[in-house]
């Protein structure tokens, strides 16, 4: 069995576990009852937010590709939307390879170079995710008998912060020390099994080349403006969501329920994040004192928002560009090993 067969697995025990350990104490009646009370009307923005947020990404990915050429929106848009559906799809979260592979076979720029820019996007959208977390832990209010937990999760915030901020060091340090630093990490990898260091050396090589940033100021500040943009229009649907709901609370506690979703795509599981979604949405939603059973028909809702619309819009710039997921998937592995 392969490493990413083994990954695909445990990822699938994970779901099943946090999917045994919702419904194994869902009232299915009380489950029902909370979708007939619904506002079916809140839906239709909340879909169209989410894809305001994704042409957004799109609009940041351009900006981050400058420094190799420009690139059109519609190719970029499609190219973020089939990778987010092959993310949602496939495992091992194999669309950000698939995601930089159609925009590079599109735009005919080098595929190694156009990933490098997603690295630098995962990077923008964790440093705004912490702002969402320290803004939503510092300024929600939790019922009484929560502060313990509330305090975990600030430094938790704080923890990760610290490791995006060793992250960043150790980029900016590999980008303007390329030999030094590659030689650096030989040393601290001389103790493991050759292989590994034969395999990360190259890959940093490469990669660092084509890890480029605009120097200009206004393009800085617009990559910094459309992480908000990005974010705002995600966290958007959560609130839409829990109206629907006739759920009224305040925006810092959709903030609250938004990070712990994206800490639960972080976590391994099933195509598509089932279970793990649902779970950390459930367990956000309870922390304020919402009934098991609507915090999870409203956890169904978001997930749903967030997965068949895209699925269903990946497949047609798939059709409209006459390519098939399966031969993209076997070429952006190619790419990848």
């Amino acid at each position: 069995m392969s490493k990413t067969d083994g990954k695909l697995w445990v990822g699938i025990f994970i779901s099943l576990f946090c999917i045994a350990l919702l419904f194994l104490k869902i009232d299915f009646g009380k489950l029902r009852a909370a979708f007939c009370e619904m506002d079916y009307r809140y839906l239709f923005p909340a879909v169209l937010f989410t894809f305001v947020s994704y042409y957004f990404r799109a609009v940041r990915w351009r900006f981050l590709l400058l420094p190799i050429g420009k690139t059109r929106m519609n190719n970029l848009f499609a190219a973020t939307i089939i990778g987010y559906m092959a993310n949602n799809l496939l495992p091992a979260r194999i669309g950000e390879f698939i995601r930089a592979y159609v925009l590079g076979e599109k735009e005919g720029i080098d595929k190694s170079a156009v990933f490098a820019t997603l690295v630098l996007d995962r990077l923008f959208d964790g440093f705004t995710v912490l702002v969402i977390l320290l803004i939503a832990f510092f300024s929600v209010s939790l019922p009484a008998g929560m502060e313990k937990v509330q305090k975990a999760l600030v430094t938790g915030g704080y923890v990760t912060l610290a490791i995006y901020v060793a992250v960043i060091v150790f980029l900016v340090i590999l980008k303007r020390r390329t030999s030094q630093t590659i030689h650096v990490v030989g040393c601290l990898l001389r103790p493991f099994p050759a292989k590994l260091g034969e395999r990360i050396i190259p890959v940093l090589g490469s990669f660092i080349e084509g890890l480029r940033l605009s120097s200009r100021i206004h393009e800085l500040a617009s990559l910094f403006l459309t992480s908000i943009v990005i974010w705002a229009f995600a966290l958007w649907p959560v609130d839409l969501t829990l109206r629907s709901f006739g759920i009224l609370l305040p925006i810092s506690a959709s903030m609250f329920i938004l990070v712990f979703l994206v800490f639960a795509v972080m976590v391994p599981a099933s195509p598509g994040y089932v279970g793990t979604y649902h779970a950390a949405c459930v367990y956000g939603l309870m922390a304020f004192n919402i009934r098991l059973e609507k915090a999870l028909s409203i956890a169904i809702v978001i997930h749903a928002i967030n997965f068949f619309p895209v699925v269903l819009a990946g497949f047609y710039y798939l059709w409209k560009g006459n390519m098939s997921l399966r031969r993209i998937r076997l070429a952006s592995s190619h790419q990848e090993s």
